[in-house]
């Protein structure tokens, strides 16, 4: 059922192509607006998929220097105008080597294969570090039922901060 072709529209040319055909076809002197062409893109080849479409590929063209922009209406471009320039810094010219130089390929990327010829390397001896304990969070020391930890013995002070002094209350006699 999916490849069954019954109701599928007749081929269009490519759109580039259509937009060229239309600015030849219109001819005019300040050139052509875009509902100007897509009213004869309409006319000549029918319904068109999306109006969308055009005006991404009328903008693809103006900027890769196809058509030019000037006051809302498309036109060809001149072909004797000197292409646009494109962004940014333009790069170094390059020095011509002298003849009879032989230009080795670049490097490829990424780390290069290693030898399997190559004999195997030493271990490396581990180094140290400058305190003797090892590394990371120290081992846990289970601890045996059997021997009970000896108690601190207390100096009769409580642990922790002590209560705030409130001071005492005095009894104050009115006369009257």
């Amino acid at each position: 059922m999916a490849t069954e072709e019954v109701n599928k529209p007749q081929s269009l040319p490519p759109y580039p192509e259509m937009i060229v055909k239309t600015l030849e076809a219109l001819n005019e002197p300040n050139g052509s607006n875009k509902s100007a062409i897509s009213k004869y893109i309409e006319t000549t080849y029918g319904e068109l998929p999306d109006a969308t479409v055009l005006g991404s590929h009328l903008n693809k063209m103006k900027d890769s220097g196809e058509l030019s922009f000037k006051q809302n209406n498309y036109m060809k471009a001149d072909p004797n105008a000197p292409p646009k320039r494109g962004r940014g810094r333009p790069p170094k010219p390059k020095t011509p080597l002298p003849p009879g130089t032989v230009v080795s390929p670049p490097r490829p990327r990424g780390r290069p294969p290693k030898d399997p010829n190559a004999p195997p390397k030493s271990p490396k001896a581990k180094a140290t570090p400058g305190s003797g304990r090892p590394r990371g969070r120290p081992k846990k020391v289970p601890r045996s039922p059997a021997v009970a930890a000896p108690t601190a013995v207390s100096s009769g002070r409580p642990r922790g901060r002590p209560p705030k002094v409130k001071p005492q209350l005095t009894e104050v006699s009115v006369e009257s």
